[in-house]
């Protein structure tokens, strides 16, 4: 599982800035309120989306690969002390049944190795969910990829109907295949990608 953004992160002790992602903004408009609930935030990054919801009440499990963004979130977020912060490749990480109302995959399933990974990936994420909850989703799809801004970065790319296929069994309520214009701080290249946005609910049993 690569690390691509650790060159950033290195560079920028605020890389993704603070505010949280379009759809972790966007639950507020489908949940009434998050305090309590479970939310497993994976590919956390430096935390926006985790200290979000946290910040409501929350109880979050934020977990990345990268020891370089957990320091930057525990330096972004230094009193939430309901955010637990865990260095751990997703791809290894076992994840209880049923336990978490939220979850979150925002900007990581594109950095596993292949397409099987990432379809073995979403299929634990929705076995971790419970009956109600959501998934939220945000990755690099196939239809068009601008690189330049990360040299070396090899990305697994399905296509946005892929990601749709795989929630085909739940309701989903938000899907987009839209273009990300983006420059990051630590080298000012300007770039694109072509983006999968998805949040789905599971039916209840």
């Amino acid at each position: 599982m690569s690390n691509a953004y650790d060159e950033g992160y290195a560079a920028c002790p605020c890389f993704w800035g603070r505010e949280p992602g379009s759809l972790v903004s966007e639950l507020q408009n489908l949940i009434p309120s998050f305090r309590g609930l479970r939310v497993l935030d994976l590919g956390c990054g430096e935390g926006k989306n985790a200290g979000f919801l946290a910040a409501r009440g929350a109880l979050v499990e934020a977990i990345d690969s990268s020891e370089l963004a957990l320091a930057n979130a525990r330096s972004a977020w230094p009193s939430a002390e309901n955010i637990d912060w865990r260095l751990a490749d997703i791809r290894h990480t076992p994840f209880l049944t049923e336990v978490y109302d939220i979850v979150i995959a925002y900007g990581v399933l594109h950095c596993l190795t292949t397409e099987a990974e990432v379809r073995e990936t979403v299929g634990r994420l929705k076995a971790a969910t419970v009956g109600g909850g959501f998934n939220v989703l945000c990755s690099f799809n196939s239809r068009a990829q601008d690189l330049s801004a990360h040299p070396g970065f090899s990305p697994t790319l399905l296509a946005h109907q892929d990601y749709e296929q795989m929630y085909s069994d739940w309701r989903i309520l938000v899907s987009s295949d839209t273009d990300l214009h983006e420059t990051h701080p630590h080298n000012q290249i300007r770039h694109t990608h072509a983006m999968t946005r998805l949040i789905a609910t599971k039916t209840q049993s």
